[in-house]
């Protein structure tokens, strides 16, 4: 019933930009954490970008100055601005959404992210 389909990956060029966005259904969206992870080939996952059912927002100091995460809860759907991208952003990005009281946790499927010249 929960789903959380991600879009907007694709290949960008160093300095490039891209949007992505999060679309869920099947829960209530404001009540919960969202969250943006990647996963570059080789490596573990990472919290690239956190946002809170209050609007407190995190970056990882890697993203910090060039990603910008946002959410629209009437529209249900959480976007990560990608501006200035580097080669290193190139990953698997995962939409994530968590609720702890009652503990709730649910993963989108992946989107690719691929930064080259």
């Amino acid at each position: 019933q929960v789903q959380l389909v991600e879009s907007g990956g694709g290949l960008a060029q160093p300095g490039g930009s891209l949007r992505l966005s999060c679309a869920a259904s099947g829960l209530t969206f404001s009540a919960f954490v969202m969250s943006w992870y990647r996963q570059a080939p080789g490596k573990e996952r990472e919290l690239a970008a956190t946002i809170t059912a209050g609007g407190i927002i995190n970056y990882a100091d890697s993203v910090k100055g060039r990603f910008t995460i946002s959410r629209d809860d009437p529209k249900k759907i959480m976007y990560l601005q990608m501006n200035s991208l580097k080669p290193e952003d190139t990953a698997v990005y995962y939409c994530n959404a968590l609720y702890d009281y009652g503990y709730l946790n649910y993963w989108g499927q992946g989107i690719q992210v691929t930064v080259s010249s």
